[in-house]
């Protein structure tokens, strides 16, 4: 389909600062690193940088130093809350209007959930130049919006295939000329490939592949990481990595990839025709990644209806959060990319559920034994909401047997070193004040961060919504997270008023 160019960012922030001097009081602290929870502490911000963390038992007089630090400074008290590094959302895009009302509708999605950066894989839709303007704006602060690190989509703008790996390598640089912090691929001929992957490499450029089935025979996962390949996207071209009988997956006659039940009902058997878990073959691959460095972005969440389509419907957020534009392109319909469930049976979720095992394994097993690992979302497909997804990413990370801390450092850390953001995504004195604040312990309870709150049961009986980030900081700019979340409500209630569309159904 054509997607339609959104609404740009409504100039003018929400936030408030930055400040000479702010403190954030009385916090225990998850600083990022994957080291425990630490405090109280007080976190001492000045301008858009962490200044200073003053912590019992790391500082013997944090009385006399913190009085001498609220000295002509503007004092949070947030006894009892939890402070951890923004989030990043290392594959988000930016909605287009069949997706969405605007570019704020994500944006507040976004830093709702304690996002504060976001990669832009591609650009698709929007285009390049739209994507560039927005993190402009964002990084002046002149919008209500996360960072956002823009990839050009490889080959954009040509009215015309590559033809030689010169032609390639000059596109790479154009790019870069534009201001594209990396190249998102999706295949080419290996020559091509290569040559692109080459040029990335020399300007300096993040490169990240969603390795399509139309081209992975020639060119897997493993062969782009040899080549210097960043990130791996989704699962694709891994499995391919380990066929040991056969050089291309097992289709039937009448598979047509262009069908998108087809492409996904079988996606969903391909782990099974790889290698086994601990076999040879699937731990010299392991090895081999991580020697390369090569990162894993698996965007578990973005297919996770595959496995059961009835609740990615009924997730309870639909109903106050899916914008009526979502909420159609979720509907099934061949001509919307991810809307496949036209004829989703039982035997294609028995498939994905195995799937999952098999994929979740090499997932774990691949960050055990040393590989980055980092969190993205792909939001806006397959029932699969902005803000809201990153956090299901980050509880299937959970499903897949990483620990809390674990998790909190992919999404954060991690993630910042992916993007060459050496300056964010820890809490920690010089670093960007970029930060997530919730009166929950997310270590306890991952759940505690979802934007429409955890259920819980109070002792009379009582049931009642609890959690949610607080405030989001993002350069020293504090963000009311609670207000940010409203505001889409409103939105989207304002949205299916105009357009005559009921909320949709939820338990």
């Amino acid at each position: 389909m054509q997607f339609t160019r959104i609404k740009a960012g409504t100039d003018g922030s929400l936030g408030s600062g930055p400040y000479r001097r702010l403190i954030l009081k009385g916090v225990t602290v998850i600083d990022g690193t994957g080291a425990p929870a630490y405090g109280p502490a007080d976190i001492v911000i000045e301008n858009d940088r962490i200044h200073s963390i003053i912590s019992a038992g790391r500082n013997t007089d944090m009385t006399q130093m913190g009085q001498r630090a609220e000295a002509d400074a503007q004092v949070m008290d947030l006894t009892g809350h939890y402070v951890m590094p923004g989030l990043i959302d290392a594959h988000a895009h930016i909605p287009c209007a069949e997706q969405g009302p605007d570019a704020d509708y994500a944006y507040k999605l976004w830093l709702g959930h304690g996002i504060t950066t976001v990669r832009e894989p591609g650009c698709i839709g929007n285009g390049l130049d739209f994507s560039l303007r927005e993190a402009r704006r964002s990084d002046a602060n002149e919008i209500t919006a996360p960072r956002i690190v823009a990839y050009s989509a490889f080959g954009a703008g040509r009215g015309e295939p590559f033809r030689t790996p010169k032609d390639a390598a000059e596109w790479v640089s154009g790019e870069a000329d534009k201001g594209a912090k990396g190249i998102k691929f999706f295949g080419a001929p290996p020559e091509i490939f290569e040559a692109a992957i080459t040029e990335a490499n020399r300007l300096g450029l993040g490169t990240a592949c969603h390795h399509a089935a139309s081209d992975v025979a020639r060119v897997n996962a493993l062969t782009t990481a040899r080549w210097g390949l960043s990130s791996i996207e989704h699962g694709y071209g891994l499995p391919e990595s380990m066929f040991a009988d056969r050089r291309v997956q097992r289709f039937p006659g009448s598979y047509n990839y262009n069908n998108e039940h087809d492409r996904f009902a079988y996606l969903g058997r391909l782990w099974r025709e790889a290698a086994e878990p601990g076999s040879g073959l699937w731990d010299d691959t392991i090895a081999e990644l991580v020697s390369l460095g090569t990162t894993l972005d698996p965007t578990l969440v973005v297919y996770v209806a595959s496995r059961d389509a009835a609740r990615a419907r009924g997730r309870e957020y639909h109903r106050d959060f899916s914008a009526p534009q979502s909420w159609k392109f979720f509907q099934p319909d061949p001509e919307n990319h991810g809307s496949y469930f036209y004829d989703w049976g039982t035997e294609e979720e028995v498939a994905w559920k195995e799937n999952y095992r098999l994929w979740m394994a090499f997932v774990r097993d691949f960050y055990y034994r040393g590989g980055r690992l980092v969190v993205g979302s792909d939001a806006g497909f397959i029932y699969n909401l902005y803000g809201f997804g990153l956090i299901e990413e980050m509880e299937l990370l959970r499903e897949a047997g990483l620990q809390p801390l674990e998790i909190i450092q992919c999404a954060t850390s991690a993630a910042a070193g992916l993007l060459g953001l050496d300056d964010t995504g820890a809490v920690e004195p010089g670093k960007r004040a970029d930060l997530l604040v919730t009166a929950e312990n997310p270590l306890a309870n991952l759940k505690t961060l979802y934007g429409h709150g955890h259920l819980r049961m109070s002792a009379d009986g009582t049931l009642s919504r609890s959690g949610g980030v607080t405030h989001t900081i993002k350069d020293g700019v504090v963000f009311d997270a609670v207000r940010l979340r409203s505001d889409v409500r409103d939105v989207v209630a304002g949205e299916r008023e105009r357009l005559g569309v009921p909320a949709p159904y939820t338990p």
